[in-house]
């Protein structure tokens, strides 16, 4: 299969005049082993279903299907959305392509049950969209997302780290995330201005119920929008006072001078459990 290089992306750019936003977060991918890097990195075998958020002009899209699997692609801009089967059509005419043209935030349903998400997420939402579909799609078993790369760095880091905070704790909740090595700038059109990263994750069962999830997010949430205050107080917010939040995490075998970075998701949990 023939996979799209940097000449066949601007044609399609120029043909659908598109002039990638910084609002979309479009960053087209425009080299093919960087592609196959990707496929080869998410593990996708022939048969699976995957599902891709922000396909664009179908880089990333190509490359999935030449390994055979199924794609699913989210893709916001209906431009977007309407060329996409055509370029397929013509370089991968026996492929299984499905195009859902919506805002990938908003998407609770997708047909086929992707078992795994493979994405080149926009900067601007990547953080957002993937707890998105791991929260309403527990078929996505695994998956592998490109991300800039200090935000891929917080997705993977674990208690301790200068760069642990929320989005590494509601990640936790759902699976272990693991990064999976950088990507030039230089692979893209137009170069961003930032370091991408690639992030992998295995699902796992999640340690409590959805009202335990939403009440644990909630502390989290407290404790990190003043990381630098011990966790009595950062936390009194939601739990009343400086009090009522010692005597919680007391109960919770937290103590009360800790902040949030030295807690797992487990003890968060434990927090919202002793209530």
């Amino acid at each position: 299969m023939s996979l799209l290089g940097p000449a066949e992306i601007r044609d399609l750019a120029e043909l659908l005049g598109i002039q990638p936003t910084k609002k979309l977060g479009q960053n087209f991918v425009i080299d093919a082993n960087t592609v196959r890097r990707i496929v080869k990195s998410a593990g996708v075998t022939r048969g699976e279903t995957v599902v891709e958020v922000g396909p664009g002009l179908g880089s990333l899209t190509l490359g999935l299907l030449e390994a055979g699997a199924s794609v699913v692609a989210v893709e916001i801009d209906r431009r977007l959305a309407e060329q996409l089967p055509l370029t397929v059509a013509e370089l991968a005419p026996d492929a299984a392509l499905t195009v859902i043209t919506e805002d990938a935030l908003r998407v609770t349903e997708l047909p086929g049950e992707p078992t795994v998400l493979v994405a080149n997420l926009p900067y601007n939402v990547s953080v957002p969209v993937l707890l998105h579909f791991l929260e309403h799609f527990p078929s996505i078993q695994r998956g592998l997302v490109m991300v800039q790369a200090e935000v891929g760095e917080r997705v993977a880091a674990g208690p301790g780290s200068k760069v642990y905070g929320s989005p590494s704790i509601k990640a936790a909740w759902y699976g272990a995330f693991t990064t999976a090595g950088k990507v030039s700038r230089q692979v893209f059109w137009p170069v961003p201005n930032v370091d991408s990263i690639l992030v992998r994750f295995e699902r796992h069962e999640q340690p409590g119920t959805e009202a335990e999830r939403l009440a644990t997010f909630e502390l989290v949430d407290a404790a990190f929008q003043q990381r630098r205050k011990m966790l009595r107080q950062a936390l009194s917010v939601v739990l009343g006072d400086s009090g009522a939040a010692s005597a919680r995490l007391e109960a919770a075998g937290i103590a009360p001078t800790a902040r949030g970075e030295e807690l797992t998701v487990d003890d968060f949990l434990s927090v919202a459990r002793a209530g």
